[in-house]
């Protein structure tokens, strides 16, 4: 197909409809044009839902969108709509949901076909080109369902009404009391899951869930249950020493898809790597592992030489292909090795990283061994003496593989994974006392809060100099969260004043009166209006949101805030208490909610009055401590701290718990005690 032929996509910004956009598909993006061509031409809508770095996505497109046969039949039978998922969560969500009530499973690319009027009667993912092992193929599928609608309209139309009807249906549930007992059984069902012998949770395929181990460490801290720990960091060094993490780069894969984290799927995701920054920050807060450190100090360092845009914001992803072949950039075979390597730097890549003649990665479709290695550390971590000479290995492998075609990189900026990195960064520079990280965090907020924001609301998506889609809970969200963890680190007014501006915009535009968060604004485009709440690859909004209005009430004084977090609470309680180990994330929130948790205010003359206190609590692991540093800013902020002023000329602590104030203090080990 020539370069030249094209199709509506091609006007988009989406780096994934733009891949598209040579397709002999007839491909609409979604919206107005789309629905009323349907309409007028009486056919039914062939959505296709995926994103940039799907491995997936790009087999169906070069086995079915890039063939002319399959094309000439979609075109006459549909009006094929693309969507990115990353661009449109909204959408993606609501047709998720459908593939999930329809067939019991969803993933992308999500195929879903509806009446021109948006209501879906079937719903699949990965469709081949061709019929096989039982599975149908786009060239029998469309010829059946256009049949369907154009001899049994009546059928398609019933199962269309009652998919409707199925999202729609509100289950009202009585609020339910969550103590101490849920925290215990989420515990409980995670030490079931747990893989002793790898970490991590469950079976192949592996994904981290980074916010399992924000949960387990918030567990540990409470009942001082040492087997929470020991999961926490069995799942933290076997990440690090398996194939999921690049030894080479530094930076996360997806997930592994075995059970042992040696083979993974190759995409790297921002969100991702802002998660594991947390937690790997968090265990080193906790046990002072300095592996820990090292590990969260690596990954940054991968976000910020690959990910980072040259305005201030974050790329959202690397795809797991290169060169048409998934994990080619990332897979060694030992010939090229040895023509690169000395014999001493070859024995220790051997060594460290477990090479063979015959590899470790096998064909996906053949499942025989190919010769390639994926590198791992299985055989033990690096003794101290070898580990300058790995690390100039390493960079020599990093410039060999530098010169092979890197993956592509998707270079959209979203504000919800942006405010992950955010938060991510601000907090590991405080964690670990690198104030760089800072620096970082701070200049992709300013981008954030200077392009993608105008005062009233945000802006979802911003590539090529243009932000567009207005923001879903999920950008408020995480980027109140990032904010927060800003002023907590550089203790600047404006970020806390501005994660107050942004709270307060996400209630106006997605808050329920029952309580709970929607995940957008009104939308009569979709077939329901829905809310988050599961914590699944990331944290949801309104688990975010939670935490997020605890802490802003406990920094600020203001109690409508904490008023709110305890309806949205109420709210989703029931389907906590049910299954409660699929709310991690909310779970923090709660953690904090039940106690204990500490307010500190510190007073001083100058910000260095204060340094050596604040110092002393962020080397310390007190998950639920938020510390407000008095100045004539903040106290405009949190009116109540008007009368905690420094004693004498010293920097003065005023440590708060369950809403009693103990006697202010200049001692440091005073402030610490008053904390445990």
């Amino acid at each position: 197909m020539s370069e030249e032929k094209t199709n509506r996509l091609i006007a988009e910004k989406s780096l994934y409809l733009l891949q598209h956009a040579h397709n002999p598909v007839d491909w609409y993006p979604w919206g107005d044009e789309a629905f009323k061509a349907a309409e007028e031409l009486d056919r039914p809508i062939f959505l296709s839902i995926g994103y940039s770095t799907c491995h997936w996505c790009h087999v169906m497109e070069r086995e079915s969108f890039m063939d002319e046969t399959v094309a000439e039949l979609m075109n006459e039978a549909f009006i094929n709509v693309k969507v990115d998922r990353e661009e449109r969560p909204d959408i993606d969500g609501v047709y998720m949901t459908v593939s999930q009530m329809m067939t019991g499973g969803g993933g992308w690319p999500l195929t879903i076909i509806m009446t021109p009027d948006r209501r879906p009667f079937f719903a699949g993912t990965y469709i081949p080109k061709a019929s096989r092992f039982g599975a149908v193929g786009m060239l029998e599928l469309v010829p059946v369902i256009k049949g369907y609608w154009r001899d049994q309209r009546d059928r398609l139309e019933e199962i269309a009404d009652n998919v409707v009807h199925g999202l729609n249906v509100e289950t009202i549930s009585r609020a339910e009391t969550l103590d101490e007992q849920v925290l215990e059984t989420a515990y409980n069902i995670q030490s079931t899951r747990f893989d002793a012998e790898h970490g991590g949770f469950g079976d192949a395929p592996k994904f981290p869930t980074p916010h399992n181990l924000l949960f387990l460490l918030r567990y540990w801290k409470r009942t001082g249950d040492g087997d929470a720990l020991t999961m926490v960091e069995k799942t933290l060094r076997h990440m690090r020493l398996g194939g999921i993490y690049d030894q080479v780069g530094y930076g996360f894969h997806r997930y592994s898809t075995d059970r042992g984290w040696l083979v993974p799927h190759f995409e790297k995701m921002l969100y991702d790597q802002a998660l594991h920054i947390l937690a790997y920050s968090e265990a080193y807060q906790a046990t002072g592992n300095p592996l820990y450190m090292d590990v969260a100090l690596e990954v940054a360092a991968y976000v910020l030489r690959d990910l980072a845009s040259g305005e201030g914001g974050f790329y959202s992803a690397e795809d797991a292909d290169s060169e048409g072949e998934e994990g080619k950039f990332y897979v060694w075979d030992v010939d090229e090795l040895k023509a690169d390597l000395t014999q001493d730097e070859l024995k220790l890549v051997t060594d460290t990283y477990g090479i063979s003649e015959e590899g470790n990665y096998h064909d996906e479709a053949t499942r025989r061994l190919t010769g390639k290695n994926i590198l791992h550390m299985y055989a033990g971590e690096p003794s101290p003496e070898s580990r300058e000479a790995l690390e100039r290995v390493n960079s020599k492998l990093f410039e060999l593989r530098e010169r092979q075609v890197r993956p592509l990189l998707d270079d959209k900026v979203l504000v919800d994974w942006n405010g992950l990195m955010i938060a991510a960064l601000a907090f590991a520079s405080r964690a670990l006392g690198a104030k760089e990280l800072l620096t970082e965090a701070a200049r992709a907020a300013e981008f954030i809060l200077g392009c993608m924001w105008d005062g009233e609301k945000l802006l979802h998506r911003y590539r090529e100099g243009e932000a567009a889609i207005d923001g879903f809970l999920d950008d408020y969200a995480f980027l109140v969260w990032g904010l927060t963890e800003l002023y907590l680190t550089s203790y600047e007014p404006k970020y806390l004043e501005k994660a107050l501006e942004l709270a307060a915009a996400s209630l106006k535009r997605f808050w329920d009166d029952e309580g709970g968060f929607y995940f957008k604004g009104e939308d009569e485009t979709l077939p329901t209006r829905r809310k988050e709440f599961y914590d699944r690859a990331r944290p949801s909004g309104n688990s975010v949101m939670l935490l997020n209005l605890l802490r802003l009430s406990r920094l600020t004084g203001r109690v409508e805030l904490e008023e709110k977090a305890g309806k949205l609470v109420d709210a989703f309680s029931a389907n906590v208490k049910g299954s409660p180990h699929a709310y991690t994330m909310f779970l923090c929130g709660l953690d904090f909610a039940l106690g204990p948790s500490h307010e500190v205010v510190l007073a001083g003359e100058l910000p260095e009055d204060v340094s050596d206190l604040y110092e002393a609590i962020w080397k310390r692991y007190l998950p639920n401590t938020v510390v407000l540093i008095r100045t004539e800013e903040t106290v405009k902020l949190a009116s109540y701290a008007e009368e905690m002023r420094p004693l004498e000329r010293l920097g003065t602590a005023y440590v708060c718990s369950n809403f009693v104030c103990d006697m202010p203090t200049s001692n440091r080990d005073k402030m610490l005690s008053l904390l445990k």
